[in-house]
């Protein structure tokens, strides 16, 4: 599925609802895995983060001066550390972050031109459209959401958490 500018933005605004959401979870709830072996709900959110900082940061600024991408980070390094930082971090300080830096990226995502988002764009050998670059990041956000959906429902924390 393609989404156009608004629809991004709606979902940025319904993930930003359902995180927020995650604060009345019990410590133990938040540092459950979502499944045995997996990520923990706070690992998995505090992910998040660093895509988004590296979106608004790595991507944006070139994508929109029509610059030559820089090279990507080594994403099982990026989230291997920020797997760590959640584990260290408070709740709080973890949702408090994606927050930010999710409202930061809106932020952007309100300023790009119309025309911007159907122009072809070259990532590596990859050749897509920021429409079709968004489209990935909001799948990969759905699933990761909707795994906590699932690890929370079976720990009867489902009331905590909005749908997105």
């Amino acid at each position: 599925m393609y989404y156009d500018k608004n629809q991004i933005l709606i979902h940025y605004e319904k993930s930003l609802q359902f995180v927020e959401g995650l604060m009345h979870l019990t410590e133990e709830q938040w540092r459950s895995p979502i499944e045995p072996g997996k990520w923990t709900v706070a690992e998995v959110i505090g992910h998040l983060t660093p895509w988004d900082k590296f979106v608004y940061h790595q991507r944006l600024p070139y994508l929109l001066a029509d610059e030559i991408l820089p090279k990507g980070p080594n994403a099982e390094d990026i989230n291997t550390h920020a797997a760590k930082e959640s584990r260290l971090k408070s709740k709080e300080e973890t949702i408090e972050q994606f927050l930010q830096n999710r409202n930061l990226l809106m932020g952007a995502i309100h300023q790009i031109e119309d025309q911007k988002w159907l122009q072809s764009l070259k990532i590596g050998v990859s050749e897509l459209t920021l429409l079709s670059y968004f489209t990935g990041l909001i799948d990969h956000d759905l699933h990761h959401f909707s795994q906590i959906q699932i690890a929370l429902k079976n720990v009867g924390a489902e009331k905590w958490i909005s749908s997105i």
